[in-house]
């Protein structure tokens, strides 16, 4: 970008990267706020929120834009004019789904900025984004802030540059290829260096935590299946709560659109339905494969498609995340990284021992992997609505993670035990393979020094 160019064909100065990015950020920011200000304008409009002015429209705007964020809002609902009755509570149930706003918008930035400096000039651009963003979010927090609505400043000038600066970076790395030229080292170089020990441990330790990445993508995706599943098995009690709510379009749609922020929470709370450690769904309500007890719960369309009632065959649902496990296990043995068995088989030459003991190896660190995702995914998905039984919502992630962990450990187990018979390619002598690789190596190694 340039600050000047006429016609005379002079290209003019350079913008300084500083300011580049400061006006890329600038950008997403106002473009993510008009996205969010129209459904709230378009609901407004129609008098979904009854007699209020512009004024409150546009806080509710701002406040909603610093929520898709991840900003934390404390609400204070009062009981009359006592002060001292305060029904509310924090809301940090934030909407992740909608947080793909901002971060498409700094991924595009992100494009642009490495386009436009040297892999040793990018974190100008950065900078400069990364506070123009800031100040437009501590602003937004200073105007819409109220008495029933009351939000940190420092929380929200910092915490939306986590989605910003992750976008920024994942758009300059889509552009620039390549994390060395990104970050100008030659990764390539630095583990050419290493001993061929410390790049064997590597390898293996590198494709243990990318089959712990599949097997928790995979089960997510099977919850999603299954809950699209679920959702159109009870798509008749969704529409009646839908007809029972009565907002017209505007209020359905924005009630959709709401839905569709905290779909990835859904899509946790199914895995951890799936797993059998279950969801909370408010104080004193929980629902999981292994047992179900739900007290009243708010008149939320998706919530109708819940499982209720006994399941005498809820126990099969613990399945998803082993067959989650048995891909991992048969997409490691493809990558014919198992290091730690090749060693293995030339400190010990009893085969029937050493398979099985590396087996089970990969399969608690994979389990270890797995695990840390979903507990993660749950911490990020669980909160609190901030209104009376809503202030506990979500998956617990310590028991989810070990659930998902052990289930997939057994996965893993079994889908790299039947691999080799999978595998039409492989050849006879798959067992003794690893070991005469690895001592042919070693021997090489020997000989050199």
């Amino acid at each position: 970008m340039k600050l000047r160019a006429d016609q005379s064909g002079n290209r003019g100065l350079p913008m300084p990267l500083w300011l580049q990015g400061g006006l890329e950020a600038a950008q997403a920011a106002i473009i993510s706020a008009l996205l969010v200000l129209l459904p709230v304008l378009w609901v407004w409009a129609t008098g979904g929120f009854g007699p209020t002015g512009p004024d409150f429209m546009a806080r509710l705007a701002g406040q909603a834009w610093l929520l898709i964020h991840g900003v934390p809002l404390s609400v204070h609902l009062y009981a009359g004019n006592a002060a001292s009755q305060d029904l509310g509570g924090p809301l940090t149930l934030l909407p992740w789904g909608l947080a793909l706003i901002p971060f498409a918008l700094s991924w595009r930035a992100g494009k642009r900025l490495a386009r436009a400096s040297y892999s040793d000039q990018l974190w100008q651009a950065a900078l400069g984004a990364l506070l123009v963003y800031g100040a437009f979010s501590f602003a937004t927090a200073f105007v819409c802030g109220t008495v029933d609505v009351r939000i940190n400043l420092v929380q929200a000038a910092l915490i939306p540059l986590l989605p910003v600066f992750l976008g920024l970076v994942l758009g300059a790395r889509r552009e620039s290829r390549s994390w060395s030229r990104l970050i100008g080292v030659e990764a390539v170089d630095w583990i050419s260096r290493t001993s061929q020990h410390s790049r064997w441990a590597g390898s293996y330790l590198w494709t243990v935590v990318r089959a712990g990445f599949l097997a928790a993508m995979a089960a997510l995706s099977l919850a999603a299946l299954m809950l699209a599943v679920t959702l159109v098995a009870h798509w008749a009690d969704v529409v009646s709560v839908y007809e029972g709510l009565g907002g017209g379009i505007p209020g359905g749609a924005g009630l959709t659109l709401a839905q569709l922020g905290y779909l990835p929470h859904l899509v946790v709370y199914s895995l951890a339905w799936l797993s059998g450690a279950g969801i909370t769904l408010g104080v004193g309500s929980t629902a999981g494969a292994l047992g179900t007890a739900v007290g009243p719960v708010p008149a939320v369309p998706v919530l109708a498609a819940l499982p209720t009632g006994p399941l005498p065959f809820g126990f099969v649902a613990l399945a998803v995340p082993v067959v989650a496990g048995v891909l991992a296990g048969w997409w490691f043995l493809r990558e014919g990284e198992n290091h730690f068995d090749e060693w293995l088989s030339i400190r010990v030459k009893a085969r029937w021992f050493t398979m099985p003991a590396s087996t089970l190896v990969l399969a608690a660190a994979v389990g270890v992997v797995t695990g840390a995702v979903a507990m993660v995914l749950a911490w990020m998905t669980s909160g609190s609505l901030g209104l009376g039984r809503l202030s506990h919502l979500g998956a617990p992630p310590l028991q989810t993670a070990l659930y998902v962990a052990c289930e997939v450990a057994v996965g893993v187990v079994i889908g790299h035990s039947v691999a080799p018979w999978l595998e039409r390619e492989q050849l006879s002598g798959y067992d003794d393979a690893p070991s005469r690789r690895m001592s042919e190596s070693f021997s090489a190694s020997k000989s050199a020094d």
